[in-house]
């Protein structure tokens, strides 16, 4: 069972299309939208929730009032101001450190998981996928990540499936890290702007450092032909390939509207190259 992740050093890059095509293309194969903190996968392959299950982390202490004293010692421990002299704790200020907890002298302050999202194990038209959505402006999104590829995994290996690919998010930090330990491939989509060069040296740093073997697509190369020449110059400093150079095409926004993967939607380039990429991979 092989794990492809595809992923980018900035948003906006294409890989969730590209994710999309390559789903529709895949035969035997789970999915695993790990980009929790702005999932959109599930626009495009249009699945049927079969399992959900509530995503639990981090803590935020709960007074018992019946038990509490007045002694104040909370208020005088936080440094993060959560607690006011009523006793009453403000869950956004609240970092679930548990000092207050601790120090309490009647054990009036528990500290309580926060329900911080939702799993979903889904059916679509072309295989079993698992996504999730993390909670507005909670934390412990890698975690999230790790429990969407476990089930992934599991469901893969119930399923004798061949491949998990997986939409990774955008950026280096601690969700895409938890999207790329253990992949077979790390597929690094980037467009040929300053910022998307800057980007994928990024990410390519992260595949080296974690040994991910990573290869490059440029996406609407077409756009600045002079900074995709600079790409392809990059990749080869790193010894990194450059498997797919694809063109601008109105058609994607157009499968967009359609919520339908873009390979589905046309047969024009596009579609072909993606479909040459597919098979490359």
């Amino acid at each position: 069972m092989k794990q492809i992740v595809i992923i980018s050093g900035k948003g906006g890059t294409g890989k969730t299309i590209l994710t999309a095509s390559f789903a529709a293309l895949s035969k035997n194969a789970v999915f695993a939208d790990c980009d929790v903190d702005a999932a959109d996968l599930h626009l495009l392959l249009n699945p049927n929730i079969r399992e959900r299950h509530e995503f639990r982390s981090g803590k935020t202490a709960r007074v018992d009032k019946e038990l509490c004293q007045q002694c104040e010692e909370c208020v005088r421990v936080c440094r993060f101001a959560a607690i006011d002299t009523n006793i009453i704790v403000d869950p956004i200020s609240c970092e679930g450190c548990g000092v207050c907890s601790y120090i309490c002298p009647v054990g009036a302050i528990k500290m309580e998981e926060n329900i911080a999202g939702d799993l979903f194990i889904s059916d679509t038209k072309y295989g079993p996928m698992v996504h999730a959505k993390l909670g507005i402006a909670e934390e412990n999104s890698g975690k999230l990540v790790t429990l969407v590829r476990q089930k992934a995994k599991e469901m893969a290996e119930r399923n004798n499936s061949s491949k998990i690919i997986i939409d990774g998010p955008p950026g280096i930090g601690c969700p895409v890290i938890a999207s790329l330990t253990g992949a077979d491939l790390a597929v690094i989509v980037t467009e040929p702007t300053l910022s998307g060069i800057h980007d994928m040296e990024r990410i390519a740093d992260v595949t080296k450092h974690f040994g991910i073997h990573a290869k490059v697509v440029v996406n609407k190369y077409d756009i600045n032909l002079s900074n995709t020449q600079i790409i392809k110059r990059v990749c080869q400093g790193r010894d990194m390939e450059v498997i797919a150079q694809l063109p601008f095409s109105e058609d994607v926004s157009r499968s967009l509207v359609k919520k339908i993967p873009i390979v589905e939607y046309c047969n024009e380039r596009i579609s072909k190259d993606i479909i040459g990429l597919w098979k490359k991979i």
